[in-house]
Parts: structure tokens; sequence; C-alpha cells
């Protein structure tokens, strides 16, 4: 199926609409008490019907909500209902404040049902006409070094999508390759030398191919750069440090305010919590870890403990005997991180950000990839694009190049994309999607020579 995106931002605007006209109603109907609106049963409902429309379409795409056909159904699904949740409770005080008073909550919970029930016949008719009309890519993939070849593993996990039928090696020519995208529908490029991907990406920009590009962190950095136009030879600035002084003060005033407003709206649970920790074994409430953040600073990462004391210094398993019976509740819901509220207040860390590495691992980490490095230009964050983006098992490498995303394309909105994108993820398991064993690059490409047999 050819213009997906387009065919999405038709869905798109017609979920929407159906949205708008839902709330447009609830002021035709007067379901909204007159006592409070009576001045805006007029046309001043269009106006308001405008404004919901947009602060839905916002919210919706910031929570990554409109990708039909990209994301599972289950996580289109739970995206919107998160900003159906938002939308509504903002439109709520929005209208308090209209009417000066705090008005009945009960329209805009029936407004939140209504929205529910269409975002979730909408999405679903949406999936049923991409799984019917859309067709996956057969891809041609070449790599450079052979362990590369994993990424067909990856790949094949959204088979609706992709489906790579034959990898070959760079080494089999760039004629050769030429030749055999006559039976293919795009290419995969993974880990080739720039002189040969340059050549093949040339090729398919010629030929109308589409092209898949695993990007090297030099590639990730040039991204983010700016476009000089001062001459009549292109430039592109690279920003080598960081986030600008404006970019600072905007991150840093967005994690004051979220964190204090967090800190107070959290303090019962977290005393609840402080008091069960306490009960159960008399040991201390919180557990300090020493971590990396920007510029190599250690710091103390304050966590609720969720193992008994003295705990080896190893990565704990779900059915580790070492993690005490509060502890196996508030790590399933994640609420032993809650505390780093409070270095983020302090300063040691900010909201989004690369995840802050234990001292020993970032040392281990740079000693093998000395790009590691890279990550420290920024605050380490309580949530950020490797943990949204990335798996349980994604390689320390490619972990670097999701970060340097984040780094090279800072906005506050990214950043409000993340935090609402991560709400989305606390509610899920983490996902640990892998192989039941280590499949190497050598079977992966036997599997292949055996299916062109």
């Amino acid at each position: 199926m050819k213009n997906k995106n387009t065919i999405r931002k038709i869905e798109s605007v017609i979920e929407l609409v159906i949205m708008a006209i839902a709330y447009y109603f609830m002021w035709k109907y007067k379901i909204f008490d007159k006592a409070y609106f009576f001045p805006f049963l007029g046309k001043g409902k269009y106006v308001l019907m405008g404004v919901y429309f947009v602060l839905m379409l916002v919210i919706i795409h910031l929570c990554e909500g409109f990708k039909y056909g990209i994301l599972k159904i289950a996580d289109v699904l739970f995206s919107q209902w998160i900003a159906i949740l938002i939308v509504n409770g903002v439109t709520y005080f929005q209208l308090c404040l209209m009417a000066n008073a705090m008005i009945p909550i009960k329209p805009l919970v029936w407004l939140s049902l209504i929205d529910f029930a269409v975002s979730l016949v909408c999405v679903y008719i949406f999936f049923a006409i991409y799984e019917r009309y859309s067709k996956a890519s057969k891809l041609l993939m070449v790599y450079g070094n052979k362990e590369s070849v994993g990424l067909k593993l990856k790949m094949d996990t959204r088979a609706d999508s992709y489906n790579i039928k034959k990898i070959v090696s760079i080494d089999e020519g760039e004629d050769a390759i030429f030749e055999m995208l006559n039976n293919y529908d795009g290419l995969v490029i993974s880990d080739v030398s720039a002189e040969q991907r340059n050549d093949l990406l040339k090729y398919c920009y010629m030929h109308n191919i589409e092209t898949y590009i695993t990007p090297k962190i030099s590639d990730v950095i040039i991204g983010g750069g700016e476009g000089i136009h001062q001459f009549d030879t292109p430039l592109v600035m690279i920003n080598t440090t960081g986030l600008t002084p404006e970019q600072a003060i905007v991150k840093r005033f967005f994690d004051l305010v979220l964190c204090i407003i967090a800190a107070v709206v959290l303090s019962p649970l977290m005393l609840i919590v402080a008091i069960a920790i306490k009960l159960e074994d008399h040991g201390p409430v919180f557990y300090k870890q020493a971590r990396v953040t920007k510029d190599g600073k250690v710091f103390d990462i304050l966590k609720f403990r969720s193992m008994v004391e003295d705990a080896e210094q190893r990565p704990a398993t779900d059915d580790d005997d070492r993690i005490t019976k509060v502890g196996h509740v508030i790590r399933a819901t994640r609420i032993d991180e809650l505390p780093q509220i409070f270095n983020i207040i302090k300063g040691d860390m900010s909201i989004v950000g690369p995840r802050p590495e234990r001292t020993e691992h970032v040392d281990k980490y740079t000693a093998a990839i000395p790009e590691f490095e890279f990550r420290s230009k920024v605050k380490g964050g309580l949530t950020g694009y490797a943990q949204i983006y990335g798996k349980y098992n994604t390689s320390a490498y490619d972990k670097i190049k999701l970060d340097l995303m984040y780094i090279e394309n800072y906005s506050f909105l990214l950043d409000v994309k993340l935090v609402l994108m991560t709400i989305r993820i606390v509610f899920k398991k983490e996902s640990t999607e892998g192989f039941d064993k280590v499949v190497t690059a050598d079977e992966i490409l036997a599997e292949l020579d055996n299916e062109q047999k």
C-alpha cells in the first residue's frame, strides 16, 4: 500500500473529528450546566470544539498514538487513552476557569468514556485496513561485518512491514548487488563502510528504491547539526557542547516545576512505601549507589530499598531470594525509582536524559567503546530515549546512538513527548524482546541459504 503516511494522517483526522463532534454534542444538548456556561451556548462552542481538536491532535501525536500499523495495536490504544485522560483533565480545568467555579466533573467522565469507545473502534478499523491492504516490503540486506546480520532477527519481529528475503555480503561487489535489487522492493544496509554505503545509497536514490540504513555515531551527530547558508557551499555546524545555555535553563525549570509538584502529590505514597520497608525488616528505607552524570560527575542515586541489606552488587532476577516482599511490589510497579525525584531537584539528574550508569560500568563501556563518553554531555535522566526506544537486550553501542539522538535533537517538546511516552512504558512489563538462545550470524545465513534452495 503506497502513501501509508498520507493514509495515516487522513485516519487521524477522521478520529479527531469524531471526538470533537462528541465534545460539541456535550454543548448542544446542554450536558454542561447552563448556569455556568450560558454565554457559550452560541457560537462560542465552535471555538471550544476547535481548541479541543487541537489539544487532542498535539497530545496524541506526542504520545505516538497515531502510529497505526507501526506500533502494536495495544500500544496505540494505550497511548491514545493516556492522551484522552490528559486532554480531558486539561479541558476540565479550562472549563472551571471559564466558569470561575469548580464545575461538576461527571460530564467530562462521560466524555472520556465516549472518547475511549471512539478510540477503540477507530484503532481496530484502521489496523484492519492496514493489515488487509498493506504488504510487507521484500527486502535485500547487505552487510559489512557478519555480526551485523542480527538486525534481521529484529526486523523479523515486524513481519507485517519487513520481509528480508536475502542477505549478501558487500564483498559480493556493488554491480552484483545492483543486479539483485531488480528483484526486491528495497535495500537494508547494515554496517557497511562509508564509501560503499554512499554508492549503494546514491544508486537506490536514483532508482526510487526504498532504503534502510543503520546509522553510525557520526551520522547521528551530523543529523543534529544546523545548516549554514551564508555561502554557495553548504555547511553544517555541529554543536559539540550538548545543550545551549537557554536550553539548559528551560530544561532545569521544567525539571524543578514537575518534580516539586510530583514530590507533593506523591508524598503520601512514598511515606506508605517507606513505612512498609521499615516494618518488614527494620533496615534502611533508601538504597544509595554511585552513578555517573554530566561531565563524569559521580553522585549517589536514591532508590527505595527493594533487597535485603548488604545484598551483593549483581543484577537481581524476578525470583531472586534477595528481594524483599515489599521489594517485589515496588520493583514491579517501578515505585522504587521515585526517590530520584530528589536527585533531580538537587540537580544531579534531569527528568529526561541518558540513564546514569554505575561507575564500574562506565569504565568498562568506555574502554570498549570510547564514544560512550559522549553521553556525559547532558545530565543523566530518570527516563530517556534509550529507555523508551531500546529493549532489554539492546547493545551498549546502539544505546549510545539512541542517547545521542536525544542529545543532538533536543527540544522542550521532545522532553514532553518522552515524559508522556514513559507513562505508557511504566504500565507495561519491561520489554525483554530477545531470543530463547543465542543465534549466531552463521546460523542466520545458513537458514536463509536453506530457504533459497
